[in-house]
């Protein structure tokens, strides 16, 4: 039996702009802002914050994804997240709330609690059930590209072929969520900027975006302050990566993708719609 929430899950224009989805990590160590939303205040308004500069929907995450992170298992990162999406949801309950995790009890927990989509670095691949959750539930999934874990990532970036393997990755995924009855019109796919990929493997996805346009599915990319932004500018503090996480959503709205997964929403809410100006008509 699938349970809907009823809220319409999908951002106001969606498809006709460049969506927004603003991070809210709620963990001590993620890369750019780990330990910076550690009370209730906090968090609420960054979430005031990014509603006031057009977010349009809010990514939770308790469990960081960065390279090298520890994995704290599903019993802390449902504490470090479910009183925080009860409060948010309690103050703004009309907010579209993403739960970015690839734990299928995190997911469960949380969409019972009113989380809208389930965003999955793993696309599914770690572990299975989230798939029957998301099917349950009937709500956005973002599929990600991505090979192994924290871990081991950046040891798994070798391709023959980049565009074709994340390609051909992406397409099981996607074949994965569809035989567990998820809902095609319910799939955003993600290459998966950063994830067992280098400086040039990222450069190669963003120049060719077409590639998964051909997919046929929306698409989000998260790049924001991410490593090799830094490498590029000479910036070891991701706070500082604003610039360039600038100028890929500028590229993302040349190539009509559906969203962008970014940390600073004042400032790329202020470029997108002027760019969505220029190349959406």
């Amino acid at each position: 039996m699938q349970i809907t929430n009823k809220k319409n899950p999908w951002p106001k224009g969606w498809g006709q702009k460049t969506s927004i989805m603003g991070v809210i990590n709620l963990t001590p160590d993620s890369f750019s802002d780990g330990g910076d939303l550690n009370s209730s205040k906090k968090v609420l308004n960054q979430v005031k914050h990014f509603l006031s500069h057009g977010v349009d929907i809010i990514d939770l995450g308790a469990q960081s994804t960065r390279p090298g992170a520890e994995e704290v298992g599903s019993n802390i990162e449902k504490k470090r997240l479910i009183p925080y999406l009860k409060l948010i949801k309690s103050v703004y309950p009309e907010i579209l709330i993403s739960i970015d995790t690839f734990n299928s009890d995190v997911a469960h927990e949380a969409l019972l609690n009113g989380a809208n989509w389930i965003n999955d670095v793993t696309g599914g691949r770690r572990d299975k059930e989230i798939l029957e959750v998301v099917s349950k539930f009937n709500c956005p999934f973002v599929i990600t590209h991505s090979r192994g874990n924290s871990k081991n990532m950046n040891e798994l970036s070798i391709y023959e072929n980049l565009l074709t393997e994340v390609k051909c990755s992406l397409e099981t995924l996607i074949k994965n969520a569809l035989e567990n009855k998820i809902s095609r019109k319910n799939i955003i796919i993600d290459p998966g900027i950063g994830f067992s990929k280098d400086l040039n493997q990222n450069l190669e996805i963003l120049r060719n975006l077409d590639v998964f346009k051909n997919l046929n599915l929306p698409i989000l990319i998260g790049a924001s302050r991410k490593r090799f932004i830094g490498e590029i500018l000479n910036e070891k503090n991701p706070k500082e990566r604003d610039i360039g996480t600038l100028a890929i959503s500028c590229l993302c709205s040349f190539f009509d993708i559906n969203i962008v997964r970014v940390h600073n929403v004042k400032m790329n809410s202020q470029i997108l719609k002027v760019a969505d100006k220029i190349y959406r008509k």
